[in-house]
């Protein structure tokens, strides 16, 4: 079985950081992902990011920021406050990176070191 997620888009707006009761960091936000073919569109799609990389995204984005995210899809099933029944669907993102603003930018940040990050130069830079 596989349930994997891949966006590439912008936030629509700035990241909403909360912390459960036990503690532990959440952020949640909302991905614009343009839609490409025969219905050019947008779609809006729910995301949530737990513990430290939820606190990084939170620290490095806002509205308007271009993210890649990958991660999977989870649908939870609630009532809503007139009883009704009601499925949410959000991508519970597992890994996430900076993506250059148009591509104006060659910088690449390495966001999954344990460490605080580093900034590259550009492609020419890398060790390999």
């Amino acid at each position: 079985q596989m349930n994997t997620v891949h966006l590439l888009g912008r936030l629509t707006g700035d990241p909403e950081l909360r912390q459960t009761p036990s503690g532990n960091s959440v952020v949640s936000f909302s991905v614009a992902v343009n839609r490409l073919g025969k219905d050019n569109g947008t779609d809006f799609i729910s995301c949530v990011a737990w513990r430290e990389s939820g606190e990084r995204i939170a620290r490095y984005f806002t509205k308007g920021k271009p993210i890649a995210v990958a991660g999977r899809l989870r649908t939870e099933s609630y009532k809503d406050k007139q009883g009704n029944n009601r499925n949410r669907t959000e991508v519970v993102v597992e890994r996430w990176e900076f993506v250059p603003a148009d591509n104006a930018s060659n910088s690449i940040v390495d966001v999954n070191s344990g460490e605080d990050f580093q900034e590259v130069g550009g492609l020419d830079d890398l060790p390999f």
